[in-house]
Parts: structure tokens; sequence; C-alpha cells
């Protein structure tokens, strides 16, 4: 799978091959730096006094080379294909094997950088229902009122919760069909080929 660079990206990544080897050396730290601790641009002034270069240089270069180490690290792009990726930049041989270098070195911990700050959701734990019919009341002596109770256990980093929710059964008919909707979609090329990518 080929990583697709928008025309920015590219104009951000073109600013690496006048900077020169060693400095995209160090702009990659500084890339590696930003996904773990953030933005910093003292570190990105003090770079561009070190570089001889300016800093609106130094920070492109960066937000070029953060998109395609984290792109191609999460994708788990192979070599090959990440050489294919590059290829069309139009660098020199030796700029692209310091770039493949460098996302061969990095993508685990990119890999985990990210996992770190993917959001964490509760999970599915169990779940509990009830049915209760109402058949008269002191007003009504005919009368029939379902409804569903359910109790949704939920995970979420080792602790658990639980959610009760109560509803009638012609919306939670509504609610299954929505459901199973959503899960034909997910069946879908397209779903597919999204989720695949997000991986």
């Amino acid at each position: 799978m080929l990583l697709v660079l928008s025309e920015e990206q590219k104009a951000h990544l073109g600013r690496l091959p006048p900077a020169g080897a060693a400095a995209v050396g160090e702009l990659a730290r500084l890339a590696v730096e930003l996904l773990r601790r953030g933005a910093a641009p003292r570190a990105c002034e003090a770079a561009a006094r070190k570089l001889n270069i300016s800093v609106d240089t130094v920070q492109h270069g960066v937000e070029g080379l953060t998109y395609l180490l984290t792109e191609s690290s999460k994708l788990m792009i192979s070599e090959i294909d990440f050489q294919d990726s590059i290829n069309v930049l139009g660098f020199s041989d030796e700029l692209n094997k310091l770039l493949l270098q460098l996302y061969l070195d990095n993508r685990k911990e990119i890999r985990s950088i990210l996992s770190e700050l993917a959001p964490k959701l509760p999970s599915y734990h169990n779940l509990e229902w009830r049915l209760d019919v109402q058949l008269a009341s002191r007003s009504l002596r005919q009368q029939i009122k379902p409804a569903v109770t359910i109790k949704l256990h939920l995970t979420e980093n080792e602790d658990e919760t639980a959610q009760v929710l109560q509803t009638d059964p012609a919306t939670l008919l509504h609610l299954i069909q929505q459901l199973e909707q959503a899960l034909g979609e997910m069946k879908t090329n397209h779903c597919r080929r999204i989720v695949r990518n997000m991986k």
C-alpha cells in the first residue's frame, strides 16, 4: 500500500533536500520528540540556529516528517512501499535511504506512542435484560404497557461500570434494525478498506 501525500505535505517535505542530510537527521529527531512530548517551539528555534536555516523551514520540515513517519507507521507500510511513496518527491538516493532508515528505526516506537494517544473507550463486558409488563392500574383496569430494562456492563481500564437503560419494545426493535443495518454496512468493500487503513 502506497502512502498518498497531499500537495501541502509534498511542499513541507520539499524543504528537506536543501537543508542537507545532517539537518534531516536532526529534523527527524525533532519529529519523534514532537510525537513524544508535543509541540516545542523553542526546540525548533534552537535547531534553526544550530543548522543555520530558517525557523519556518524547520517547522515545515518537522511537520512533513511527522506526517510521513506517523502515517507510514500507522499503516505498517513495507520497505518497498515506503520507498515507492517517497520516490515521487524526487529526493536523492542518499536522502531516500536516510528517510527509509529513520522509518525502520522509529516505526515501533511511533506505533506505541500512537497507541498511547488513542482514546480509551469502554468495552462490552456483560448484558442483563428484563421485560416488565404493566397489565392494569387503579385508573385503567385493562392496559398493556410493556417496558424492556437493560443493564449494560462495561469495562474501562480494569474498572467496571453499569448503565441501566429502559425502553419500549417498538423503540428496541428500531434500534436492533439500525444496528443490523450498520453491521451490514461494515461488510461493504468501502468500509472494509477504511477499517483496514485505521489499524
